[in-house]
């Protein structure tokens, strides 16, 4: 590379942190080193990581200018590790939050953080790209993006931004452990938008304990399936038991989608099903049966 592509690349990326900083924050809500937030409108909604929001009673966030705020909690959903926060602020600068097209593993990112009163900015690369994907804490993301950036302090929260300066989510390190996973873009706003309206993101509720087990030969060549969720408790006044789920009971398919651990039933009960009554199939002495249950929501 000449020296003269390689400074407009520095000049380029300096210029795409210094854009990106505009928009994000310093947050302190814990007892260690600040998280890192971002500004999602310019009244004053700021999001950051769930996990880095441990005093809910005294947070403070620091703007770009310098100034620092009291904020409070709106609410927050540990599955997607986000919190949503508000600060009484006008006229900040809101980054595009975009869903871009085209990203591919090995694309060159940029982290950007607020450890402190200064932006930080750290690089890497997209190192694993995939589809929608269940968090280990039950919550949905829209795309599972993970990068090569490294973990400093105050990294959770920070924006992560492509080399055209389009942000592709939130950065956090609470969702796997030693891992840099993107909270992608179509999830912090689904997930926002859901805090603001209901206070926190509705997840649906059967109230059943469950464990996979094995099913005989004859069921499984005739169910297409190996395995199905051995109803091991049954919760007193819940969706299961009104609906007539009893202990023994094998569920093998829910909203007519087959059903192998908890994870396939737990991925099920999302939002969209939260009040609707849909059909679980189970086994129950050997024969198959069909049972309507009402989606409900836990109030926690």
């Amino acid at each position: 590379m000449s020296s003269n592509l390689a400074l407009e690349l520095s000049d380029s990326l300096a210029s795409i942190v210094d854009t990106a900083a505009r928009s994000v924050v310093r947050v302190d809500a814990r007892h260690r080193w600040p998280a890192t937030g971002a500004v999602w409108s310019t009244d004053g909604t700021i999001v950051t990581a769930s996990h880095s929001v441990e005093d809910e009673d005294e947070i403070e966030v620091g703007l770009p200018d310098g100034t620092a705020l009291p904020a409070t909690l709106i609410g927050r959903d540990h599955g997607t590790d986000l919190a949503i926060l508000k600060v009484a602020a006008t006229g900040l600068a809101r980054p595009a939050w975009l869903e871009p097209d085209g990203l591919k593993i090995g694309h060159l990112v940029l982290a950007v953080s607020r450890p402190g009163r200064t932006a930080r900015a750290s690089h890497g690369v997209v190192s694993a790209l995939a589809d929608s994907w269940r968090t280990p804490a039950g919550g949905k993301l829209d795309r599972y993006i993970e990068s090569d950036v490294a973990l400093r302090p105050g990294f959770s929260g920070s924006l992560l931004v492509d080399a055209s300066g389009r942000v592709l989510g939130l950065n956090t390190s609470g969702l796997l452990r030693g891992q840099s996973i993107v909270v992608p873009t179509a999830t912090v706003r689904r997930v926002i938008e859901a805090v603001l309206a209901h206070g926190r993101v509705r997840r649906g509720f059967i109230g059943v304990g469950a464990q996979s087990v094995r099913l005989g030969a004859a069921h499984e060549a005739k169910l297409g399936q190996a395995t199905g969720l051995l109803v091991a408790a049954v919760e007193p006044g819940s969706p299961a038991e009104q609906a007539g789920i009893l202990l023994g009971d094998v569920l093998v398919a829910f909203d007519g989608h087959a059903v192998e651990d908890v994870a396939d039933l737990l991925a099920l009960l999302d939002e969209e099903r939260v009040g609707r009554s849909v059909p679980a199939r189970l086994l129950r002495a050997g024969e198959v049966r069909e049972l309507p249950v009402t989606v409900a929501t836990r109030d926690r």
